[in-house]
């Protein structure tokens, strides 16, 4: 029987009890993903080696056994604004609070206690891959010419796997199609700008390449006898942007380099109320600048640190 890659779909569901199966559905919990992976047995094998009194290898046993998956999700509004977006549940399940002003916006922060989690239903051609307290990090791509992306990569606890011979009927309209980050469609960088109540205000504009940012969330798998759990140890968010600076100015940034000197940094991309996504980091070490040539054009490339100004803070996503 022939088996086909786009027979796929992939369910995420918020656990009300870690752990527990909340029971995704293709209706109410169906992604919108594309570039999807799993690693159906990541198993942790254990030497077992001893002599025999000839060559050759030994086979290992099997330890600990958890699962992987790892994909991308457009990154555009809701539709309507104040409305969560329908891959809300994956950024809870990386550490980040959803937070919804009805009618006006939602915003997305990081935790450090009480993280959420999902459980992910994994259809791959008549199979049914489960994973169970999964947890995860992710990366925000917003890089000019491309489409917004938030790559999600995902560890869970082995729930099994099953023969279903279908792949349920999926429910998408949740999802909208992203705007391309484009001159029209995207504002440029702000540094030094200021956030509240879903705008940022003063401010520098600089023309670049948009920017990226990963969590650094370092999602694990604990293994304790007695129960498992997929941990999150924080590490901090880093990325990078591309700038296109004058001389005074480039010489401006290297002092905030060398000085070690934070500024706040901002981008909106979106042009309609419900369609609009504002990014916003209020502690950002700017490091390891370089030239960067760009069709013949001289710009300059640096690695982000956003750090927490008053804790719980290095980054917000703001669905507008």
């Amino acid at each position: 029987m022939a088996r086909k890659q786009i027979d796929s779909a992939i369910l995420a569901k918020i656990e009300s009890s870690y752990g527990i199966d909340p029971t995704p559905t293709g209706v109410a919990n169906a992604m919108r993903v594309y570039g999807q992976s799993v690693e159906p047995l990541n198993i942790n094998y254990v030497p077992n080696e001893y002599l025999k009194g000839y060559a050759g290898g030994h086979a290992e046993l099997v330890g600990t056994i958890m699962k992987k998956v790892s994909f991308s999700v457009d990154l555009a509004g809701s539709g309507a604004a104040g409305t969560a977006p329908a891959y809300g549940p994956l950024l809870r399940a990386c550490a980040f609070a959803e937070a919804i002003s009805a009618g006006a916006r939602v915003e997305y922060t990081p935790v450090s206690a009480a993280e959420e989690s999902v459980a992910i239903y994994y259809y791959d051609s008549g199979v049914l891959y489960k994973l169970l307290g999964a947890r995860g990090d992710f990366e925000l791509d917003m890089t000019s010419g491309n489409k917004p992306a938030l790559k999600f990569n995902f560890i869970g606890i082995d729930a099994g796997v099953v023969a279903t011979g279908s792949t349920p009927a999926t429910t998408l309209t949740g999802f909208k199609d992203p705007l391309v980050v484009t001159n029209p469609n995207t504002a440029d960088v702000l540094l030094g700008c200021t956030y509240a109540t879903g705008a940022l205000s003063s401010g520098t504009a600089y023309p670049s390449k948009g920017l990226n940012f990963k969590t650094g969330n370092n999602p694990q798998h604990d293994t304790l006898l007695g129960g498992e759990t997929i941990t999150i140890d924080r590490k901090g968010v880093t990325g990078s942007i591309e700038l296109d600076l004058s001389a005074a100015q480039e010489v401006t940034f290297e002092g905030y380099v060398r000085g070690a000197i934070l500024n706040s940094l901002g981008l909106v991309h979106g042009t309609t109320d419900g369609y609009k996504v504002l990014v916003y980091a209020p502690s950002c070490q700017l490091k390891n600048p370089k030239p960067t040539y760009t069709n013949g054009q001289r710009r300059t490339t640096y690695d982000v640190s956003a750090l927490p100004s008053a804790g719980n803070d290095d980054l917000r996503i703001v669905v507008l």
